[in-house]
């Protein structure tokens, strides 16, 4: 399992899958996502064979937005998945996660918040920078919500290509 990680910080729960057809956009839920090597979503405005192909935020970190007294929706930060149970900034880079048969790989922890981001103008502050992650399809296939999120040992990976 990933160093630095605690036990009860490697499993978590889909709770949303979402996308959108524009950049800059809100991130609307769908019933599934279909993630490709290479690509990231089908249908999303952030696929793409770059770094940052499918994003993750947890629902904790929403929450503390909500008590600012924001009324927040799944894709309102323009995650693709919306999460539950996983502590998805303390994963370092390189982690690899595991939802349903797909595997991600973790490339980047939190990113710029733009300035004329809706949530920051409305609340002050936004959860993205820090707490969202950002990953690369590793294996493709469907993610959806109610799908188990895993750190994988890599050690698992290797027994896998044997």
């Amino acid at each position: 399992m990933s160093v630095g990680v605690t036990e009860s910080a490697k499993r978590g729960t889909v709770l949303s899958c979402c996308i959108s057809v524009k950049k800059g956009t809100r991130k609307v839920p769908v019933d599934s996502i279909e993630v490709c090597v290479g690509e990231g979503i089908k249908g999303d405005a952030h696929a793409g064979n770059w770094h940052r192909q499918v994003s993750l935020l947890g629902n904790e970190s929403v929450d503390t937005m909500r008590e600012k007294g924001a009324e927040l929706h799944p894709g309102d930060f323009a995650e693709n998945i919306l999460t539950s149970g996983l502590a998805l900034r303390e994963l370092p880079v390189g982690t690899v996660l595991a939802i349903g048969d797909t595997l991600l790989g973790v490339t980047q922890i939190g990113k710029v918040c733009h300035h004329d981001c809706e949530i920051r103008k409305l609340v002050g502050t936004c959860v993205m920078p820090t707490d969202g992650i950002f990953t690369v399809v590793l294996r493709g296939g469907t993610i959806r919500p109610g799908d188990a999120i895993c750190v994988v040992d890599a050690k698992e990976l290797l027994h896998e290509t044997d």
